[in-house]
């Protein structure tokens, strides 16, 4: 399988020629190793080599031997190994020394002193539909950032091929897979992820079955504002099963450690009504393909159940603005106040810059969308605050346009960074 290039890899070369080492984190699988597998011309696979635990008892210094940059790879395996890289960067002086990747942060025990100054950190997600292939990116998130929309056609595509683009998600491993067959890996990553990954993690042994319960709440409630409270009482509904809102904390902080956990912050703008701006995270999992799974879900079952399919298409179209976001320099939040308004993201860039968006998995819920992003909208204090650059529509089946009141309406199909 020919390696695809990746919307990191700009990002990537930039911090790895002005510092000693980059970070790459982000899930298992997601296509660490193999990006960063271009770049370097050395490798050392911390959890498959037997060595390993032996050199670093003896003699760590001889892991960080080889031609430059030098991939470490799941450097989480044995934590210690990052002190002895600081201390390597500073002898040496020279950038690009060092690419190190990891599907966990480790435990907060661990000590390890502050990289700044010899380490930059890049995150990758899963693949996206630009990476994929599904999408044009005609519709650039930069161009959005500054009020531009093209003048271009596009024909849409099927509600089928999005059902099918989420049950399989953005892994590498899965790039010709049938949904079929991606189904059944997927389950199995969760089941890893349940019986194995979660325990590892942590140091501790954690229940299976409360993990995947937690795992099944989290999946029913994608893209929602969900507290802890509130995934208590839906594992204990749903699943029968007890869990503490200690323990519900405990395994939230594994699974954001598994950079399985996504969570998307609120906006906090300033706005002319005396309403409240609600500060809570919406939750996602790393991949719509994840949800499915835990879920034990189908094509047939998402077709049968459109209001569940519609907050994952949700979910997926988060994740797609928040890898062609960081190209941007930007980030991605969601806006909910006490009046009931909501809005689905907005990607705002560091020096205010922001774009608004409603996502919709149908083109019959367009006129909903235009009515919250108008209120939105008229709710800024502009003497604080500048208006948005843009008002965007995200939506599945359709065909992208820019309606006569200026907000754009844009498939998933023509999204990119």
């Amino acid at each position: 399988m020919s390696y695809i290039k990746r919307i990191i890899e700009e990002d990537f070369l930039e911090k790895l020629a002005v510092s000693g080492a980059v970070l790459i984190k982000g899930p298992k699988s997601c296509g660490k190793t193999s990006t960063s597998k271009q770049y370097a011309k050395s490798v050392l696979e911390m959890d498959r080599d037997k060595q390993v635990p032996i050199i670093m008892a003896t003699n760590p210094q001889l892991l960080l031997v080889g031609d430059t940059p030098r991939l470490i790879d799941e450097w989480q395996e044995q934590p210690e190994i990052w002190n002895y890289v600081r201390h390597e960067v500073d002898d040496r002086n020279a950038k690009g020394q060092f690419i190190l990747t990891g599907s966990a942060n480790p435990n907060d025990d661990i000590k390890l002193h502050s990289g700044a100054g010899r380490f930059t950190v890049v995150q990758m997600d899963t693949m996206t539909w630009q990476e994929l292939g599904h999408s044009t990116g005609i519709v650039k998130i930069s161009d959005l950032l500054k009020g531009f929309f093209p003048d271009f056609y596009d024909s849409g595509i099927s509600l089928d091929f999005i059902i099918d683009k989420m049950l399989i998600g953005g892994w590498p491993t899965l790039l010709n897979e049938s949904a079929k067959n991606a189904l059944k890996m997927n389950s199995g990553y969760i089941d890893l992820l349940c019986e194995v990954d979660m325990s590892r993690v942590s140091g501790v042994k954690r229940n299976p079955i409360k993990v995947r319960s937690l795992l099944r709440s989290i999946a029913r409630n994608t893209a929602t504002l969900v507290d802890n409270k509130t995934l208590e009482q839906d594992a204990k509904i749903s699943d029968r099963n007890e869990l503490s809102r200690n323990t519900i904390s405990e395994y939230l902080d594994a699974l954001s450690r598994l950079m399985i956990l996504y969570e998307q912050p609120a906006f906090n703008p300033h706005i002319r009504s005396s309403a409240s701006l609600r500060k809570s995270p919406k939750r996602h999992l790393c991949d719509t393909s994840l949800a499915v799974a835990a879920l034990g879900l189908n094509k047939e079952s998402l077709v049968k159940d459109m209001k569940y399919t519609g907050f994952l298409f949700e979910s997926l179209a988060t994740h797609e603005l928040n890898v062609y976001a960081k190209a941007n320099d930007a980030n991605v939040f969601h806006y909910n106040d006490s009046y009931g308004l909501e809005v689905d993201a907005i990607v705002q860039k560091r020096n205010g810059d922001y774009a608004v968006f409603e996502i919709k998995l149908g083109v019959g819920f367009i006129d909903e969308a235009v009515e919250n992003l108008k209120k939105f909208e008229r709710n800024i204090n502009t003497a604080k605050m500048d208006l948005p650059k843009s008002l965007n529509i995200i939506t599945g089946t359709g065909m992208s346009h820019r309606r006569p009141d200026g907000i754009n309406v844009i498939t998933l199909a023509s999204l990119g960074k």
